[in-house]
């Protein structure tokens, strides 16, 4: 196990659908351990393997939000059972000190596998629900910069313009 550099905004891995997961193996493993380790030293919600660097659809969701259960999804695919919707406070380990009002689904049904290659299914609600998106997300290419209303984006992107890894490319989730 090993605290990685977490990828900054700018960076392509982070614009690239991850691709599927076919193989269950070690790698797969010490890959889900570097992410519960990096995102144990940065205190976040959640990480996605992009944010390492590594363009597969895995992602680890911090231990305190899912009370015991899966820690991790490969290969996730959501499900919403309703339309309602939550707003609230959004950050990203990726564009570090920032912080924005962003609506998510409020409950979401995430089904996929363990590490070991074990099909697993989380239900999720507030926290744990915008975890699982955002994270997803990032699999998908998608930052949660994308989820801001035009205006909104604009004025994020007049402030990070000058930062020289800053990518200006704007995505909307297929989500």
């Amino acid at each position: 196990m090993t605290v990685i550099p977490i990828r900054l905004v700018g960076d392509p891995v982070l614009r690239q659908p991850a691709t599927e997961v076919t193989d269950f193996d070690a790698e797969l493993r010490t890959l889900v351990a570097d992410l519960r380790e990096t995102l144990a030293d940065r205190g976040g919600a959640g990480l996605a393997a992009p944010q390492l660097g590594v363009g597969r659809r895995v992602f680890v969701i911090a231990p305190q939000l899912v009370d015991g259960g899966v820690d991790h999804l490969v290969n996730p695919v959501l499900d919403f059972p309703d339309d309602e919707e939550q707003g609230g406070p959004e950050g990203c380990l990726s564009i570090p000190g920032i912080y924005l009002d962003t609506k998510r689904r409020l409950n979401v049904v995430a089904k996929g596998f363990t590490q070991h290659g074990d099909p697993v299914q989380v239900v999720g609600d507030g926290l744990l629900s915008r975890c699982i998106q955002h994270e997803t997300d990032h699999l998908d290419g998608v930052l949660f910069i994308d989820r801001q209303v035009p205006a909104q984006q604009q004025r994020l992107l007049a402030t990070l313009r000058e930062a020289a890894w800053f990518d200006a490319t704007v995505k909307v989730s297929p989500h």
